[in-house]
């Protein structure tokens, strides 16, 4: 029997374990800092185990990994590397859904030395957008194409009967990092041109786009594009683009709050015991809560009666309610907030936008627009949308594993049909698919 490590039990990990624990000769560990978590995921299944473990007892975390033959580290990615040096000395493959960072690509060498697989951004994004796309890139270069332009846009959403709040999204884990994208950088190429954004002005590029089913949605730019020229052999490509969908209203607004000062992180023990008026009054300056709407607008260079400061009065930044008595830094008070007042309710489905674009150019100097389009729902009351395009493509990828169908060795990611073909069909089995389109241009 093949013995199986899930490190991590956050909220995206049911589905991959009921997976593999419905293999027939696989037993899977579940090892949390919070046991009750993992007691929860293995629900007394005979083929399952729940287990302790703080990943900072480096001799316990390295006791679980020898046990097992594969590990799948849904760890926070800064463990990673730790669970891979581990898997390199007592010889076990490696699973995670996690961008390769540059510590993880050096194990490369001795992975391949020891035959070793550790394969890495296994989840949707990254995950099923690399293998969705270099399915559809590999298809046109087997028929002779150049791709010409590609862009890749991919958003986590409230499905629209669960789109009931101003802001148009909703979480189902901490907001924290959601609002934190509001300072990255953005790099891609658009036309031939090469486009660098700033993080500060990142939601200031934001357009509309139109979506098969779901009308218009808000699309931003995504961090750096440009790594996929050579991830995903583009060098013909004249525009390169990845980017997030949102609903329309949400740029604008982020924008708004973080020019205010809401993603400043630095810890503010000040804070404490004051209301969100006031917080919002020290933010801006004001030297009192009296007409705070109307200073933040001006503030923000806003009307007051705008849709944006709309959404602060409903996020109740206005208010009278009393601060958390957490450390609290202006994005902690924010992200709180934003928790309490935008959770999924129970029985509501979330829903995965992913869209691929591509022109496709052929020796005959014909061109063809491809648009590969998955859209895929939460169970209501079950596992959500995100639960399971993160986790399945690491499970599926798991059991091929150790089945012995996927042999190649090193640090890699999904992009070569080894992995890509069983692991989308699979999906598709699950009913995760994409719908593609082809039109002569």
């Amino acid at each position: 029997m093949e013995k199986v490590l899930v490190l991590g039990a956050g909220l995206v990990t049911k589905p991959l374990v009921r997976y593999l624990l419905d293999q027939p000769d696989f037993h899977v560990t579940v090892a949390s800092r919070t046991v009750s978590k993992a007691e929860k995921l293995i629900g007394g299944h005979p083929k399952g185990t729940s287990a302790a473990l703080n990943v900072k007892d480096k001799a316990k975390l390295e006791e679980f990994i020898k046990e097992n033959d594969l590990s799948i580290s849904l760890l926070p990615y800064t463990y990673h590397v730790t669970v891979a040096e581990f898997c390199l000395k007592h010889n076990k493959h490696l699973v995670t859904t996690s961008y390769v960072s540059p510590a993880m690509k050096a194990l490369d060498a001795e992975a391949k030395k020891k035959g070793l697989l550790f394969l890495n951004e296994i989840g949707l994004d990254p995950g099923i957008d690399h293998m969705s796309a270099m399915k559809i890139i590999h298809e046109v270069e087997k028929k002779g194409g150049k791709i010409k332009s590609f862009e890749s846009i991919c958003g986590g959403l409230p499905a629209p009967e669960a789109n009931d709040n101003p802001f148009g999204y909703k979480f189902s884990w901490s907001p924290r990092g959601v609002v934190m994208a509001g300072r990255n950088n953005a790099h891609y190429l658009k036309n031939e041109n090469d486009v660098v954004i700033e993080g500060k002005d990142l939601f200031k590029n934001n357009w509309k786009k139109e979506v098969e089913g779901l009308g218009e949605l808000e699309v931003y730019p995504n961090r750096d594009s440009m790594i996929y020229q050579s991830l995903y052999g583009l060098d013909d490509a004249e525009t390169i683009f990845r980017g997030t969908f949102r609903n329309p209203g949400w740029c604008n607004t982020i924008l708004k709050i973080s020019q205010l000062g809401f993603l400043d992180d630095t810890e503010r023990p000040e804070l404490e015991g004051k209301t969100l008026a006031e917080v919002t009054a020290k933010l801006i300056g004001a030297e009192n809560i009296n007409d705070i709407k109307k200073k933040t607008a001006e503030k923000a260079g806003l009307d007051v009666d705008s849709d944006e400061i709309s959404r602060f009065e409903w996020l109740g930044l206005f208010s009278n309610i009393v601060v958390p008595a957490d450390p609290p830094s202006f994005l902690d008070i924010l992200a709180n907030r934003m928790l309490e007042m935008m959770p999924y309710k129970p029985g509501e489905r979330d829903m995965i936008v992913l869209q691929h674009d591509f022109i496709a150019e052929y020796p005959d100097n014909k061109k063809e627009h491809i648009v590969a389009l998955l859209v895929d729902y939460g169970i209501p009351n079950g596992d959500s949308s995100m639960a399971r395009t993160v986790s399945l493509p690491a499970a599926i990828a798991t059991k091929l594993i150790l089945e012995g169908k996927i042999n190649l060795i090193g640090v890699q990611i999904p992009n070569m049909p080894e992995i890509y073909e069983p692991v989308l069909e699979e999906l598709e089995n699950m009913n995760i698919k994409f719908e593609e389109t082809y039109t002569k241009i």
